[in-house]
């Protein structure tokens, strides 16, 4: 008897001991992946990470279900995939905003180089300076010497500290020498509704926040932050054009997961990230929001990532720029 107890022992044991080794091996069968947005339904993000998961979703065989996390511009959310399980069922499309951008401004309670493992990169595009179609700043050159004459007028709004057009806007300021306010929004919506409204005179956003009202003809776009021109808007000229050669203030998506993965789950997340960004109907998604698709390794992008660090650590000190 003591011998079939001891049997039935060593067997469950030796059962109960291969649910890491299986789980990692017939990985995703265990439940549904999160993919987790630090920013509302329906903006940038959100637009971006659909149709992407979806993809991953069926090169993986299960379903990847979205999760919003809006805070302190996408850290909420990057918090919470920092202490989630190294299992492959927390995946997270985020930006240089929270990942690199605000660490440099604020502390963090993560570490953008050690809790996360990054997949790849998504996109990447540029902000728009933009304004109503009636404004006195016909471009680049008019709005700085406007703002120059009169700074107290021409406070910027964007979708808040650390956004895409918060990054742009200030090393706009830092090369052009101008001193304007900061109008921080607690997203994109409000920050253009307010200048649709007439109660701030300019925008610094997202291309995909704003490109139906620049289409439709609401607002105009004097200038795009990126240094190349955004094939959305092929005819709006670079600020690198408008007098500051060199100028490059891009913003990039790419997808993380936390730290520890073992090296299974990973190469199937970057095999899946890889097909999702070979796949013709994503690619248009991606350009249909003003962003071009940016392909990188898991190492490239945490290079990337690192150098980012230390660049907007420099502005950061250089400008005196503060969180609140």
């Amino acid at each position: 008897m003591r011998l079939i107890n001891l049997a039935t022992l060593a067997l469950a044991t030796a059962f109960f001991g291969m649910p890491m080794l299986s789980v990692a091996a017939d990985y995703p069968s265990e439940k549904p992946i999160k993919m987790v947005v630090g920013f509302t339904p329906g903006g940038a993000a959100d637009k971006l990470a659909r149709p992407v998961a979806d993809r991953m979703a069926k090169f993986l065989g299960q379903t990847i279900v979205m999760e919003y996390k809006p805070g302190v511009a996408g850290g909420i959310a990057l918090e919470l995939v920092a202490r989630a399980p190294a299992d492959g069922y927390t995946i997270h499309l985020t930006s240089q905003g929270p990942m690199t951008f605000g660490p440099s401004l604020r502390k963090a309670n993560f570490d953008p180089l050690n809790d996360f493992t990054p997949i790849g990169m998504v996109s990447s595009g540029g902000s728009l300076i933009a304004v109503l179609p009636a404004s006195a700043a016909k471009d680049v050159k008019s709005f700085i010497a406007l703002a120059k004459a009169n700074p107290a007028q021409w406070s910027y709004g964007t979708s808040g500290i650390g956004g895409s057009g918060h990054l742009a806007a200030e090393q706009f300021k830092l090369v052009t020498g101008l001193q304007i306010a900061h109008v921080p929004y607690k997203g994109g919506a409000g920050a253009l509704t307010d200048l649709l409204g007439g109660h701030i005179p300019i925008l610094f956003s997202s291309i995909g926040s704003i490109a139906t009202n620049v289409e439709a003809g609401q607002v105009k776009a004097l200038a795009v932050s990126s240094l190349t021109r955004s094939s959305l808007f092929p005819n709006v000229p670079t600020i690198a054009e408008s007098g500051f050669p060199g100028f490059d203030s891009p913003v990039w998506f790419g997808v993380v997961a936390p730290a520890g993965l073992t090296a299974n789950v990973t190469s199937k997340l970057v095999a899946a990230l890889n097909v999702a960004m070979g796949d013709p109907e994503v690619l248009r998604i991606i350009r249909q929001d003003g962003y071009e698709p940016l392909k990188m390794t898991p190492e490239q992008m945490k290079a990337a990532i690192q150098t980012e660090l230390k660049q907007w650590a420099e502005l950061i000190n250089r400008t005196g720029m503060k969180a609140d």
